[in-house]
């Protein structure tokens, strides 16, 4: 194992410390990749895939109404045509009854089976009178195309087809597609099991009476959030006093994790905890990134094993880009990228990349607040990163830039 050391050379690139992390990470994501288990839909939310998923059926499994009102032939529109016998949904009897002759149009309700004679559904409201009348009676209806209102078999999702890839981390949406599907169960990747070490004299746990001159921590409750959402599970999170033995005895006290993560004490101050306590297995790099620069990457030896461990800065913003840019991506594979234009201009150093916070705005991104790495309330009401490279000191209004949605 090499010793701790700092590097004193020119910045890391962004992409070149990704490679260091995944390089760092592959071992363990490929281990947990290989091993999958099954649990039932209920208990799936915030897991990752292990298996792609091709769809059991054709969703929708039938040809359907997108709206109450009359199923008929669009070759009968517009007339008046006698109204048929009415189509529940759910009650499949009224739409696979004997074809009724031509002139004929049937109630029809959200969701029920469209009968094989009729290609259109005219709204109920474009009806005249604009209600549903019993069967015998006469309604008057507009023109409609072909396949006006149909939902037709297949056309969300067809039988055969890949529903799900993967490494999709498992959101309500995709466990209601799958609930659809009717899958009951699903194979997904062991959790990976996370430590959480926030550091600092100055942290008071959430909860807890705030001190003058002290912050509550909101390092290990945001990352414990990110990391579920990537389909990762904390299984423990301490807030550590800087103290260099008491970063060790933390790391002791840990077992039956697959990765390390602290916050703060990885940068030039005069109590870098982290860098203190660690004598072997970890570099300190500093990356062209703000924010974040300070990175440490390695290995640390927890019950005679050699851990993964990632070493964040202790700034939140700094600490959550660090997440984005690293890690989420192994986990959760990379956030949607678009490219945008600037609303407004933005200065930074041209030497690093710069990750601001912003909101969409049609097709452009507005700033949300400076680039301090302290603003949590700018974090708070964004809803992407907006990506501003090396090279670029100065971005006026429209620059065309690269955003993650978050």
């Amino acid at each position: 194992m090499t010793s701790s050391r700092e590097s004193h050379h020119a910045p890391r690139s962004v992409a070149a410390h990704a490679a260091a992390v995944e390089e760092l990470l592959r071992p363990v994501v490929d281990r947990l990749s290989g091993h999958p288990e099954t649990v039932p839909l209920s208990a799936a939310r915030g897991r990752v895939l292990a298996e792609s998923v091709t769809a059991p059926l054709d969703l929708p499994p039938f040809d359907n109404s997108q709206m109450d009102g009359y199923a008929a032939r669009s070759v009968d529109l517009p007339g008046t045509l006698r109204v048929g016998a009415t189509i529940a949904a759910g009650h499949s009897d009224a739409a696979l009854a004997p074809e009724p002759s031509p002139g004929t149009a049937a109630p029809i309700m959200t969701g029920a089976m469209l009968p094989a004679w009729a290609d259109a559904v005219v709204p109920v409201e474009a009806a005249v009178p604009s209600r549903f009348l019993d069967e015998g009676e006469e309604i008057s209806l507009p023109a409609a195309p072909a396949g006006q209102f149909v939902r037709t078999r297949g056309s969300d999702v067809a039988l055969g087809s890949g529903a799900l890839e993967a490494g999709t981390v498992l959101g309500p949406s995709q466990i209601a597609l799958l609930a659809a599907l009717g899958v009951a169960r699903v194979s997904v990747r062991p959790l990976l099991r996370v430590a959480l070490l926030s550091t600092g004299d100055e942290l008071v746990p959430v909860g807890e009476p705030l001190p003058t001159g002290r912050i509550h921590d909101s390092n290990g409750p945001m990352l414990t959030a990110a990391l579920r959402e990537a389909g990762a599970g904390v299984v423990q999170a301490h807030t550590q006093e800087d103290s260099p033995q008491g970063f060790r005895d933390a790391l002791a006290r840990l077992d039956g994790v697959d990765l390390v993560i602290s916050t703060g004490g990885v940068s030039q101050g005069a109590f870098e905890v982290v860098k203190q306590g660690l004598s072997e297995g970890v570099d300190f790099v500093s990356v062209a990134m703000q924010p974040g620069g300070p990175q440490a990457l390695g290995t640390v030896r927890i019950a005679g094993a050699d851990v993964p461990f990632l070493g964040f800065p202790g700034n939140p913003v700094s600490s959550l880009v660090s997440f984005e840019m690293f890690l989420r991506p192994l986990l959760a594979g990379t956030r949607p990228r678009i490219a945008l234009r600037l609303e407004g201009a933005a200065d930074k150093p041209a030497g690093k990349h710069q990750v601001r916070r912003g909101r969409l705005n049609g097709d452009r991104v507005t700033l949300v607040g400076g680039p301090g790495s302290h603003l949590l309330h700018a974090l708070a009401h964004s809803d992407c990163l907006v990506h501003l490279p090396v090279g670029l000191g100065h971005a006026p209004d429209g620059t065309e830039v690269e955003v993650w949605v978050l």
